[in-house]
């Protein structure tokens, strides 16, 4: 059963907090994940941290594939290496219908724990490595508008971007 959550916008105090980690998975737990990834494929994302859908938790879902079937879930993700700089437009589903450039690490190796709670290491380039960035930084209460180079500005101002 698919449920959309409601995706909290900028102002909301939740997303100024920082989440909690993930002791244990539990049923609850399960449910979150699936719900983030309804919303996030609902949204058109191609990432979402729980604190966007009102939940503490250190978890994050992102899909940068073209056919959108294939998601990423990341508890208590850290980011353990970072190489090289991209400057490029960033969305965010929290802040619609604006864009900003920001810069960010052009490759990351980030360790999390699946679904299962089984540790693993995820390295990525180019939007996934902007996606794991964006995401891990909502768990610890940062919007990308707080790291835009030239400030926010109406997405109809631009070619296209990819929404995070």
């Amino acid at each position: 059963m698919m449920a959309i959550r409601k995706i909290r916008e900028i102002g909301d105090d939740i997303l100024t907090k920082v989440s909690r980690e993930v002791k244990k998975v539990d049923q609850r737990l399960q449910v979150l994940i699936d719900d983030m990834l309804d919303t996030m494929y609902d949204a058109e994302g191609v990432g979402l941290a729980a604190p966007q859908i009102g939940v503490l938790k250190r978890v994050v879902v992102i899909d940068v594939s073209e056919e959108r079937d294939n998601p990423i879930i990341l508890i208590n993700p850290e980011i353990i290496e970072t190489e090289g700089c991209q400057i490029g437009d960033e969305g965010c589903l929290s802040i619609p219908g604006k864009v900003g450039t920001v810069e960010r690490p052009n490759y990351v190796k980030v360790k999390a724990y699946d679904r299962d709670m089984k540790e693993f290491i995820i390295e990525g380039t180019e939007l996934l490595a902007r996606a794991l960035c964006h995401e891990i930084d909502h768990l610890d209460g940062i919007l990308y508008s707080e790291k835009v180079q030239d400030g926010l500005r109406s997405v109809y101002d631009t070619e296209e971007v990819d929404e995070e």
